[in-house]
């Protein structure tokens, strides 16, 4: 899930939350805000069953993203606004503010 808020001028609040499950692997949002670091952005377990982190984005701008697993997996968010083939023969989740 994808939450969106303003948060100031040219700015918007995004939140990526994900379904979480005792005893998962943990999980991380990668993406062009981040430099693809899995160490920068990693989602933090919440008390309703869920996980998330949140980043301040500049609008107008078009953003390649994806959660990886600490076991190397790589998922897609369902709710991104579209996907595009990535090099590694994969897609990409794109987020357009």
């Amino acid at each position: 899930m994808i939450k969106r808020e303003t948060a100031g001028d040219n700015k918007v609040k995004v939140t990526f939350v994900m379904p979480y499950e005792e005893g998962q692997a943990a999980l991380a949002v990668l993406g062009d805000f981040n430099g693809w670091d899995p160490a920068k952005t990693r989602l933090i377990k919440r008390r309703n069953s869920t996980c998330s982190n949140s980043v301040v984005l500049e609008t107008g701008q078009r953003y390649r993203f994806r959660y990886y697993t600490a076991d190397g997996a790589w998922i897609n968010d369902p709710q991104a606004d579209s996907y595009e083939a990535s090099e590694y023969g994969s897609e990409n989740c794109i987020l357009a503010l």
